[in-house]
């Protein structure tokens, strides 16, 4: 419990830290919430001179200046209100601006193992619903904690100044509703948290469903999906209720016990020492500061549930930026590496994983050569790649590029002596240009962009779009066929002109006429370059200048193409497949 206290305590003054930077404004905020509350205390210190100055003792001089009075009192009001609600949102909104960036930056930060575990859904919550609680936290219920906070305060004041004894009465209740807001913000917290999980599930799975729609269709799949969304729906509609209910049941239960505080006070304000000492003006301005009372002290109830659940919010977000970032501990920069590439003994388990993802492997791939990586699914070939780019970190053997350690370049440069063709191209929601241009080194030339779509055979299908290069590809290319997309990712390599390619089964989902122009446009890519390809189809990687065969993360046959048929071993039974061969 008291280890939960604490993270609450460490939570909350984490987020305090955010407000610095905007220090002054939220000054103004809180200087205009406590002159509000300020205003409205005023205006209930005067209802005794209206009524025993002006009403009692028939003065109209006092009712006309409180008929002056009253609508400077309600300007000033209105100008206080304006001022906490403008500057405590610039404040809040502003907050949550930092936090939102400061999450989507650190989710491209840390190692790719994370994104592995956490899924897309869950993450995109928390940029979103998270930040929005936060949001809620930061501007609405901080303005009426404060602002309200600062009335209960003043109209207490109020009460004591006109008698003491009775506003001694109600006083008594404050421990009581102490214990009830307490309970009841545990209640919020654990409700809030599970909430912002259901949210983070209903977001999985409508992306999952909008990702995979056409598989949804094809496959009838619409009842079952609907029927998983509804379980989950159900789920966050339920956790929501509870919240309600908490705060409907913990309002019902203050107003209550301070009901039972104000029937104590007018019973006992019929004693006659009592109505000796109290003028009507009095009473009036005790029993309507008491009445209120019961609003503010609705409203900070009920803003608890507001507060509890931003504060959840913020420990989610905060789970997110603590994960810890890629490790960089490189010190060597590299400009241009000549691409000699050696794998030594290289073994690498997955998180989680029983059996080594790659146990003992070891090649070279000298400058320029090409070296190809065949083998069934899940024998580790993208792995290798993952690890040259340090997705991953090895555990034992040593990974080096141009005799030196992988470990020992910064990331940065390490990743810049790599492009990468793969099967699945991701594109973005961009002009044609703007997708080929992703990732180049510095501002792009329209002749180096004009040249790397010639080379990637582009120009034939970019020609015939409306706006040329200026086309919008759609989500994840989605107006382009998987041969168009595939040349794009070709013309983004050719323009980033890395000195080691990797080519990850680039053409194994394409037809045979896309795979004679993307083999056209991979062979001007390879020229002058160290490449490595993880191919499906042996066809594509005949010309390699070695091939490794690779079974359950091991080395299990080397050499080039005509070699490894005359040993009559896997990589022959393999060609056999594909081919029609007789062994």
């Amino acid at each position: 419990m008291d280890s939960q206290k604490a993270v609450r305590q460490q939570t909350f003054r984490r987020l305090i830290k955010y407000v610095k930077p905007y220090r002054l404004a939220f000054i103004a905020a809180v200087v205009g919430m406590i002159g509000y509350a300020g205003v409205d205390t005023f205006f209930f210190a005067n209802i005794k001179t209206l009524i025993d100055d002006g009403l009692a003792q028939s003065n109209p001089t006092i009712l006309i200046y409180g008929a002056i009075f009253v609508p400077f009192i309600f300007l000033l009001r209105g100008f206080f209100n304006f001022a906490s609600t403008y500057f405590l949102s610039y404040v809040g909104f502003h907050i949550v601006s930092t936090m939102r960036q400061q999450l989507f930056e650190h989710l491209m930060r840390v190692p790719v193992s994370y994104h592995d575990r956490v899924s897309t859904g869950d993450l995109i919550s928390k940029i979103t619903y998270d930040t929005q609680q936060l949001a809620e936290a930061c501007s609405r219920a901080l303005l009426i904690m404060i602002r309200d906070g600062a009335f209960v305060i003043g109209l207490l004041g109020l009460m004591f100044y006109h008698s003491w004894q009775l506003s001694l009465v109600f006083l008594l209740i404050g421990p009581v509703i102490g214990k009830v807001v307490a309970v009841v913000s545990k209640r919020f917290r654990q409700v809030s948290g599970r909430i912002q999980t259901a949210m983070g599930n209903v977001t999985t799975t409508a992306e999952q469903m909008i990702n995979g729609h056409q598989v949804v269709v094809m496959f009838e799949g619409q009842k079952q999906e609907a029927e998983r969304f509804s379980e989950i729906n159900k789920v966050t509609r339920q956790q929501n209720m509870k919240l309600v209910n908490t705060r409907t049941v913990s309002t019902s239960v203050i107003q209550l016990i301070a009901s039972f505080s104000l029937s104590m006070v007018l019973v006992i304000a019929s004693f006659p020492t009592m109505l000796e000492e109290l003028t009507p003006g009095a009473f009036t301005t005790l029993l309507t500061a008491m009445i209120m009372l019961l609003r503010p002290l609705k409203q900070l109830t009920n803003v608890n549930a507001d507060f509890q659940r931003g504060l959840a919010a913020a420990a989610s977000i905060f789970s997110v930026l603590d994960q810890q970032k890629e490790v960089d501990t490189g010190k060597r920069v590299l400009d241009r590496a000549k691409g000699d590439l050696q794998f030594k003994n290289v073994t690498f388990s997955y998180p989680e994983a029983e059996e080594p993802a790659l146990h003992d492997v070891s090649f070279t791939v000298e400058a320029g050569k090409t070296v190809a990586l065949v083998g069934r699914s899940g024998s580790g070939k993208s792995t290798i790649s993952s690890l040259l780019t340090r997705f991953y970190d090895y555990e034992t053997g040593s990974i080096e590029l141009d005799g030196h350690d992988i470990r020992e370049y910064t990331l940065k440069s390490l990743r810049r002596q790599f492009a990468v063709v793969s099967q699945s191209v991701t594109l973005f929601n961009d002009t044609i240009a703007n997708n080929i241009a992703y990732g180049a080194a510095g501002k792009v030339s329209q002749e180096r962009i004009d040249e790397a779509i010639r080379l990637a055979y582009c120009d034939e299908f970019i020609d015939n779009m409306p706006q040329g290069l200026n086309t919008v590809v759609g989500e994840n290319g989605v107006m382009l066929s998987g041969g168009q997309r595939q040349r794009l990712a070709i013309a983004r390599a050719l323009l980033r002109d890395a000195p080691v390619l990797i080519l990850d089964e680039a053409t194994s989902a394409l037809d045979t006429e896309s795979e004679r122009h993307i083999q056209q446009a991979l062979d001007n890519l390879q020229q002058n370059r160290t490449s490595l390809v993880i191919a499906h189809r042996l066809s594509t990687i005949e010309s390699a200048d070695e091939i490794l065969v690779l079974e359950h993360g091991r080395v299990i046959e080397r050499g080039n193409h005509e070699t490894l048929l005359a040993q009559g071993g896997a990589y022959a039974q393999l060609h056999n497949m594909q081919f029609g061969g007789i062994e």
